[in-house]
């Protein structure tokens, strides 16, 4: 319990009072932030295998400048900046306090923690500024797309009156006077041809009007395609200038995943996670604690993670490490071996570092197709995501990915490699022990599963290779993207992700409406169909029921015995149904005709039981898929 304060307190001579030990801590707490802000980058051991610090001339860096000091500073600084803040105020509360305040007050939001929770909010603030990047960039460059269409067809205007102007002009170098100016061929002594004369004379000045304006439509259509060509210009500078900002800004992520920590990468893979079902979670915790041993263990050897640059070269690694090797007794490039005790052990660049525990971050985040993050994944997403965090853009798509990251052998994968499988429509970020971790449209979830059989594998860190790699042969294995089972036929079964009905957690499920969620699919299908509902009726699609806990169950079941489903028996429960009103409650509807003929295209049917006519008539009940 804190001490009462007093009234009075000493003060010294000169009127300030002396420091109790408690206000010297927190002072010196104050000046150790101030110092640790200031400086180029947090303390480093003294004793370690291996400093980058002591090879910074000598390290690679990106395309891009590094910022210096004063200008960007690295981002632990930054943070202890911003949680300087907080440090100040109890700070000068203690100074300001009479001497017997509470100690304690004045301690540094600076453990790995409050570092991780930092570290993620600045990379995924970056990485959302890229990806807003580039979709200008996409924009400007189907901007100059349109600019370099214009000039071609300006160039072509051109060409063409440049022709007419030509052909007009050779035809009048090669006639004769009386063919330039047929006036000149009146005579005096034959009246007669007079009439003949002067028609050809109108058709000869007709002729010298088409080509003065063919060569004023030259002059105009070359001043539009010098006008077209300077768009052009403008269109490359602009794309020219988002690609540059977009390549400092995926620099200065990778700098950021470059001085993360082991401490901080050991906090951040566990910020965020989502809770799985029973053996799902045992899987992901044992995976997640693997992962940070490995981390802790390299960390009190005094061991940090050099880039990706300095690890490239097995033949030139930094001071400390050695090259790592196979069972065959070949370098593995992109990654080193250092000693810890009496044994060798693998260190993996920081930016890979970086992506594995951003993507552990995510086990038990649902799962969407087409889903790039940050709460909801596909496979391609989630591994485009978590690199993306390192400061590498890769493509959304697992066969993308496969194309455009280094194949290495069976024998050499290590922990953040891109596993590949289903031929290219299945990707995951190994973790380890024979385990993969990545979303999966089997268990509509980010989880640990077992290395596929058919996995090949790609290494993102090290340079890309010269020409895409070939496409994966197709499998036989009737799997869909990202692991999806084969069509089922006829009724399944509601259950998935190994919750029980009802007990489903809110993060693994997509809102559709305030107060309203659903599985990740069916959220999307329902998004679809209540777009083309407004389309149709000009309202929004009524909604008063979704997934219903069991806690939301029982309270249906005691208000509705008749109408509501036994606790932990309704398909609201597997977070696939929904109840509907504006007019879709009532059967012969404009609204509930629309919907039997169009919802089955969105994935929703008006189950055979609640069809008018059926045991238990419910109209506005409708269910994702051909439920059991």
């Amino acid at each position: 319990m804190p001490a009462p304060r007093t009234t009075t307190s000493p003060r010294t001579p000169a009127g300030r009072r002396e420091l109790t030990p408690a206000e010297a801590d927190a002072l010196r707490a104050l000046l150790a932030a101030r110092a640790a802000a200031g400086t180029p980058g947090p303390a480093r051991p003294a004793a370690r295998p291996a400093s980058r610090r002591k090879k910074s001339s000598k390290r690679k860096r990106p395309a891009s400048r590094r910022p210096a000091a004063h200008e960007r500073g690295p981002w632990r600084a930054r943070l202890l900046l911003v949680g300087l803040a907080t440090v100040l105020v109890p700070v000068v509360t203690v100074l300001l306090a009479p001497a017997t305040s509470a100690p304690g007050s004045a301690t540094v939001a600076a453990d790995p923690a409050g570092l991780a929770l930092a570290a993620r909010s600045t990379l995924l603030q970056d990485a959302d500024a890229y990806r807003r990047l580039q979709a200008e960039i996409a924009a400007r460059r189907a901007d100059l797309a349109a600019a370099v269409a214009a000039e071609q067809a300006a160039r072509s205007a051109v060409a063409a009156e440049q022709g007419t102007v030509g052909a007009a002009a050779a035809d009048l170098y090669r006639a004769d006077a009386t063919g330039r100016m047929p006036v000149l061929g009146l005579e005096a002594t034959t009246p007669g041809t007079t009439s003949g004369v002067l028609y050809l004379q109108a058709l000869a000045d007709r002729a010298a009007g088409a080509r003065e304006a063919a060569v004023v439509r030259a002059q105009r259509a070359g001043a539009a395609a010098e006008a077209a060509a300077a768009r052009v210009a403008e269109a490359q500078e602009a794309v020219d200038a988002a690609t540059a900002q977009a390549r400092t800004l995926l620099a200065g992520v990778r700098e950021t995943a470059d001085d993360l920590g082991l401490d901080v990468a050991a906090q951040l893979a566990a910020l965020g996670t989502v809770p799985a079902a029973g053996a799902q979670q045992e899987r992901n915790t044992a995976a997640l604690q693997r992962w940070q041993a490995s981390l802790a263990e390299l960390a009190s050897a005094g061991i940090e993670s050099p880039s990706a640059a300095e690890l490239a070269d097995p033949a030139a690694l930094p001071d400390g490490f050695a090259p790592a090797l196979d069972a065959a007794g070949q370098p593995v490039p992109g990654v080193a071996w250092a000693v810890v005790g009496n044994r060798p052990v693998t260190v993996l660049p920081a930016e890979t570092v970086a992506a594995v525990s951003s993507a552990l971050a995510q086990a038990g985040r649902p799962y969407a197709a087409g889903a790039t993050g940050p709460d909801v994944f596909d496979c391609g997403g989630l591994t485009a995501a978590s690199w993306l965090l390192a400061g590498y853009d890769l493509p959304a798509t697992a066969a993308g990915q496969w194309a455009a990251a280094t194949v290495v052998p069976a024998s050499q994968l290590q922990v953040g490699d891109l596993v590949v499988s289903d031929g290219g429509t299945d990707v995951g970020l190994y973790v380890g022990a024979g385990e993969v971790l990545g979303a999966s449209a089997a268990t509509y979830q980010v989880g640990v599963r077992s290395l596929p059989d058919d996995a090949r594998a790609v290494r993102v860190t090290l340079p890309a290779p010269a020409q895409p790699n070939a496409p994966l042969p197709a499998t036989a294995s009737g799997r869909g993207a990202c692991g999806a089972p084969p069509p089922p036929v006829g009724p399944v079964s509601p259950a998935w992700g190994g919750w029980a009905n009802g007990r489903i957690p809110a993060e693994a499920l997509c809102s559709i409406a305030r107060g309203h969620a659903l599985r990740c699919d069916a959220a999307a299908g329902y998004a679809a169909l209540a777009t083309a509902f407004e389309a149709e009726f000009g309202t929004p699609l009524c909604i008063t029921d979704s997934y219903r806990s069991m806690t939301a169950q029982q309270d249906a079941f005691r208000r509705k015995p008749a109408l509501a489903a036994v606790p932990g028996t309704s398909n609201h429960g597997w977070a696939l149904a929904v109840d509907l009103c504006g007019g879709v409650n009532v059967a012969g509807t404009a609204q509930w005709t629309w919907m039997t003929q169009h919802a089955g295209q969105f994935g929703f049917v008006n189950p055979d039981w609640a069809q008018p006519g059926g045991e238990k008539p419910e109209p506005w009940h409708w269910e994702y898929g051909n439920l059991l």
